[in-house]
């Protein structure tokens, strides 16, 4: 379906919400002197989203000939709102289901301040796929829609309803010149992924020991020099789902409130998220969580470099860069402080451009609880892929596998260095001292690559 729209609504609508184009096209802001600013048309739309929401029994209700929704206000698009015209007004926001399917939508509204109403309303995406994009015609300068049809993520990393693969988990143990121990994950079946493990060898005194506060099972092995050089494999079959908000049964959420070594909470955390929460006008868990998710995408720099890679809360805010470990745990220290209670986990993230070979190291991510449900996040892939920002928020996809959850891991016997941070690679000591030894993962679908 085209629809000819004139050039004063679309060049805003085309700045507003195209993925990409190639031309910026000049704001209606520009041609006319506005009377209203963007202030009161946010108050506007928020509004109308508050009194439709009441009216509809705490949901926002949206119907066309194809779908029922039920929804609720993750956030305003603040960047997008536009003045059209005279009492003509532009908005995008987004909107979420139960299960954290997000939809964008686009709200046109006329009326002057205080009686602004909404006169047509359009669902422009899906989890950060839109229905439809925006062309411009270069002989009239009018811009129409086009459907955009079988959309996908998967050249961006992510592989949504299942997925199915082995994953090997190797390990090449270094010298060992007296005394030694090693702990690492065995990955756990859950709600969202099946895992049987194929084959597991290892040299050593061996010992499952069983992380009760996170849910963890950990092997551990006592070593000796004998078994310098040799190695360890851990092989499993996975079938895992795409994740999305779920529920818990009776959750303890005052336990993911609090602080851990490397995730404060309260002071400079406390004031940074009032201070976001507050200019965002954010004011349920949901929407303070997408202002928190927001700030960190915007303001953080992936990149490994310094210490990354310790999940420590305090370098990401004040280097504002980091690998996942920073975003989450900066993500959870903000959130934790806002009164919202969120937690970390960590496994492995299995390419979907390939069917097999090397997965390149570990990858994290992080949940938040509202409206009765822990909502995924992977902040750090939504930074690095802008387009699928709002996938990341309320979504895992099915290609990862999960090793373990939570900080701070106190188990018997504990590492010399004390509760382990969290685990991923494995935790090493030779003497009493740390030690690194080389860990591979590498993945296979069963088919091979054309």
């Amino acid at each position: 379906m085209h629809k000819l729209i004139t050039i004063v609504v679309l060049i805003i609508i085309g700045f507003a919400c195209q993925p990409s184009t190639d031309e910026s096209p000049e704001t209606t802001a520009q041609k006319h002197n506005k009377k209203v600013t963007i202030e009161e048309v946010e108050q506007g739309i928020r509004a109308d989203i508050a009194a439709k929401t009441e009216a509809g029994g705490g949901y926002f209700k949206f119907s066309n000939d194809t779908i029922d929704l039920q929804l609720k206000l993750v956030r305003v698009h603040t960047e997008y709102l536009s003045v059209l015209g005279p009492n003509q007004y532009f908005a995008c926001v987004d909107l979420a289901t139960e299960n954290g399917d997000v939809y964008d939508m686009d709200f046109f509204l006329s009326g002057k301040p205080g009686e602004m109403q909404v006169t047509r309303t359009e669902l422009h995406k899906l989890n950060g796929k839109p229905y439809y994009t925006w062309k411009r015609n270069r002989k009239n300068k009018t811009w129409f829609t086009v459907p955009v049809k079988q959309a996908s993520n998967d050249l961006l990393g992510v592989v949504e309803g299942k997925d199915s693969f082995t994953f090997s988990y190797q390990i090449e143990l270094p010298e060992i010149t007296g005394e030694a121990q090693i702990w690492l994950p065995i990955a756990q079946s859950d709600d969202f992924q099946t895992v049987e493990i194929l084959s597991q060898e290892a040299p050593g005194e061996q010992q499952i020991l069983q992380d009760l506060e996170n849910g963890n099972s950990i092997w551990y092995l006592q070593l000796q020099p004998e078994h310098s050089n040799q190695h360890i494999s851990l092989e499993y079959r996975v079938e895992r789902i795409e994740k999305t908000a779920y529920t818990e049964e009776s959750p303890d959420l005052k336990k993911y409130l609090q602080a851990s070594s490397l995730m404060p909470i309260g002071d400079r955390f406390g004031t940074i998220a009032d201070q976001v929460i507050r200019e965002k006008q954010a004011n349920t868990p949901l929407t303070k969580a997408r202002a928190l998710y927001d700030y960190i995408i915007d303001n953080m720099r992936y990149a490994k470099e310094g210490i990354y890679g310790t999940g420590d809360a305090n370098y990401a805010c004040d280097s504002k860069s980091g690998n996942c470990t920073e975003f989450h745990s900066f993500f959870i220290s903000l959130a934790r402080s806002a009164g919202i209670p969120a937690r970390f986990a960590v496994g492995a993230a299995i390419p979907s451009a390939r069917n097999n070979g090397g997965v390149d190291g570990y990858h994290c991510w992080a949940e938040f609880y509202a409206e009765g449900k822990w909502w995924p996040v992977d902040i750090s892939e939504g930074n690095k892929y802008t387009a699928l920002a709002t996938y990341y928020f309320g979504h895992h996809p099915a290609n990862r596998i999960e090793f373990s959850k939570g900080r701070d891991l106190e188990i018997d016997p504990l590492p010399a260095t004390g509760p382990i941070n969290f685990l991923a690679y494995p935790v090493m000591e030779v003497n009493g001292q740390p030690a690194y030894p080389k860990t591979k993962f590498t993945f296979d679908r069963g088919t091979k690559d054309g």
